[in-house]
């Protein structure tokens, strides 16, 4: 079967269950004893076991079994959770994503069999007290459990005389002949397939002799949630048992040999009442849980609840891509409509029907690019849950006590943010980690808890997103940084005394700045907070820093909800037309030449107490202006953070909703120019990113 169509799907799923893994394993090392995590891992390791399977990377498959099996003794308690295991699993965790990794770039697991971790596995299984748990796994003791609560359903079966023949010469010649009762999962939404796939797998290496339901029946999925069948085999019974645990969505399997003398060979008449008592026999036998099988098939009561379905209809997979297509065609509808309302305003005899149409078209434009949008957006929850287990894995190898603690997981970004603002936090938590946070003895004799803080909060913030990352350590020593830049050669002393401490710190983000004493593993190359700014400015976004030393940092990030369309405000430079977001426009004033004043041989104003450097975007842009030198002047306000600065235009055209579309290679050193517009004149307009004027 040519599973690569599935590929796609398989990522995805996979991703989600090593997500939730991450999360629950994190769980279970706070609260060892939390049956409702352990039976979330042991759901999660099945899955996975069982995908991995159907998709044939055997390595995988072998390592979510070994996990499965602790779990399954672990839900059994004959193993307690302990700390060593919690640092297996989260080895059984990153050798899973190095297989999907490997699998996403290449379409194959790799050679890499992790033998040494699977070999911690079974110590955990062999090492329990009784020995009993292995045991337990065995053919015998699943056999006896079955006959005790006569939980046998392949004996209801009705052998014919043919049947007995064929099983006696099987037996002659030395084979052996199983009974076995098959469970799917409740949740399982294609059970005929699932049963398809446990037949063609058993007929690989030996013969089916009947099943009950019958085939057709079982193609046409008239049957419940089990089947029963006879099988003839020269393989060991563990091995057959496995291959059919091994495809996916199985809930349980119950099996042992076949003995004649205890199945009731009767007439035709008697199979439907024969079909009812086994119903009811595996309704009974669902309460107990036997161990050496997997999950209990739920009973008739449970089954009729299926909470789950109505969510799994309204949810769909959508490629990035496809999603990107409809941008454009929504985008090219906006500027169809920026079309209309300019040669509706230019037309003076535009009749009331006309203008009440543009007036619609602008209201379905607007609702249709937000419906868009929040299809686009996704929490950035996929991106923080693997943090907890970084700072776990920190606080080991620094040897310090640390904590994360996150607010706002479910705040929502554009998706093609969101997989990019990883790496600029991973680089914040580890500088937190690393240099704000102090060790243990230092922070004792500060008179400090020796468990340091680190926190990450998400909010909205109008237009934009808001992430705080910081910490209760140092903060930053502003000396220190300034004693390094001079020492490097990057400022003079003399401009260091006319630094604010801003300035200073603001050095920070420079490449191959670093304030480490030493190079780790960890940080100390000066590899970090200039990939992050780079990072954050190319999605349009800013980042700072607050300091306070002896108390902590905190590094601020804010970016916009989405990179497509925005509200801009039009202004003239000259003869040409250019945007400025208005999520960054603070102001707009107008200012006279005499209010101008010169601080340091720069421009600045005096705006009610504020002293506001003033940018001529004419000069900037090298464009002859149409304003004279003694005109009043038209200022925006803009801000980055809680910086301010006044940009110079000619002109306001007003406020507009554009479409920015990238320069692509074209102008990518000029940092100013973020993007262009089409305007509704067919002009094209560029848009202006206002941090990078600062």
């Amino acid at each position: 079967m040519d599973v690569s169509q599935y590929l796609e799907i398989f990522l995805d799923e996979s991703k989600e269950h090593l997500q939730n893994l991450n999360t629950q394993i994190l769980e279970l090392e706070q609260d060892s004893e939390n049956m409702d995590v352990i039976n979330e891992i042991f759901r999660a390791a099945h899955s996975l076991k069982g995908m991995a399977g159907t998709m044939g990377y055997k390595r995988m498959q072998a390592l979510t079994h070994d996990m499965e099996n602790v779990f399954s003794e672990v839900r059994n308690g004959t193993i307690k959770v302990k700390a060593n295991m919690i640092d297996i699993l989260f080895q059984c965790l990153d050798a899973l994503e190095e297989y999907v990794s490997s699998i996403q770039e290449t379409t194959d697991e790799g050679t890499n069999d992790n033998e040494a971790i699977i070999k911690m596995l079974n110590d955990i299984l062999n090492g329990t007290d009784t020995g009993e748990a292995p045991a337990a796994k065995k053919e015998a003791p699943v056999a006896a459990e079955a006959k005790e609560e006569g939980a046998e359903p392949w004996k209801k079966i009705k052998l014919g005389s043919t049947e007995v023949s064929v099983i006696k010469a099987a037996r002659e010649k030395g084979n052996e002949v199983y009974g076995i009762t098959v469970y799917v999962q409740e949740s399982c939404l294609l059970k005929a397939a699932r049963s398809f796939l446990v037949f063609k797998t058993l007929e690989e290496s030996g013969e089916i002799i009947v099943s009950d339901p019958v085939v057709q029946d079982i193609e046409d999925e008239k049957f419940d949630l089990d089947f029963s069948i006879i099988y003839l085999s020269d393989e060991p019974f563990e091995t057959i048992i496995n291959k059919i645990k091994n495809v996916s969505e199985i809930d349980k399997v119950i099996a042992s040999p076949v003995d004649l003398s205890e199945f009731d060979i009767e007439e035709e008449e008697v199979i439907e009442n024969s079909k009812e008592e086994a119903d009811e026999e595996n309704e009974d036998m669902t309460d107990g849980k036997a161990p050496g099988t997997t999950v209990a098939a739920p009973s008739k009561q449970e089954k009729k609840q299926a909470v789950a379905k109505p969510i799994v209809n309204r949810t769909v997979r959508v490629d990035i891509e496809k999603l990107d297509v409809l941008m454009n065609l929504v985008s090219e509808l906006i500027i169809a409509k920026n079309s209309l309302v300019s040669a509706s305003a230019v037309e003076e005899t535009a009749n009331t029907t006309f203008n009440e149409q543009i007036e619609y078209l602008e209201s379905v434009t607007t609702n249709l690019h937000e419906s868009v949008m929040k299809v686009r957006m996704v929490p950035i929850e996929s991106v923080l849950t693997k943090f907890p287990r970084m700072i776990r894995d920190l606080s080991k190898k620094l040897d310090k006590k640390m904590e994360l603690y996150m607010t706002g997981e479910d705040t929502e970004l554009d998706r093609t943010v969101v997989d990019e603002i990883g790496d600029p936090l991973m680089h914040l938590l580890r500088n937190s980690a690393d240099h704000g946070l102090e060790s243990a003895e230092v922070r004792r004799a500060k008179g400090k808890n020796e468990t340091g803080t680190i926190f990450l909060n998400a909010y909205q913030d109008g237009n934009n997103v808001i992430i705080e990352v910081g910490d209760d350590g140092n903060g930053i020593d502003i000396e220190a940084v300034k004693n390094k830049a001079i020492e490097r050669g990057t400022i003079t002393a003399e401009q260091a005394e006319n630094m604010t401490d801003k300035d200073i710190v603001d050095l920070l983000f420079l490449p191959s700045f670093s304030t480490a004493k030493e190079v780790s593993d960890v940080s100390g190359r000066g590899v970090g907070l200039d990939v992050v700014r780079s990072k954050i400015e190319a999605l349009s976004g800013e980042v700072e820093v607050k300091t306070k030393l002896g108390a902590g940092s905190t590094w601020t990030i804010r970016l916009p909800l989405t990179l497509a369309i925005i509200q801009a405000l039009m202004v003239m430079v000259g003869n040409e037309k250019y945007a400025i977001s208005l999520g960054s426009i603070e102001t707009i004033e107008n200012i006279t030449p005499q209010e101008i004043k010169q601080v340091q041989s720069k421009e600045v104003i005096n705006l009610r107490g504020n002293v506001i450097p003033i940018i001529r975007l004419a000069d900037v842009l090298d464009i002859e202006p149409t304003r004279g030198e003694n005109d009043s002047m038209v200022v925006v306000i803009v801000k980055k953070g809680e910086k301010l600065a006044g940009i110079v235009v000619d002109e306001l055209m007003g406020q507009q909703e554009i479409v920015i579309k990238s320069l692509g290679k074209y102008i990518n050193k000029c940092k100013m120019i973020s993007g262009a517009t089409i305007l509704g004149d067919g002009e094209v307009a560029l848009i202006l990113d206002a941090n990078a004027l600062f």
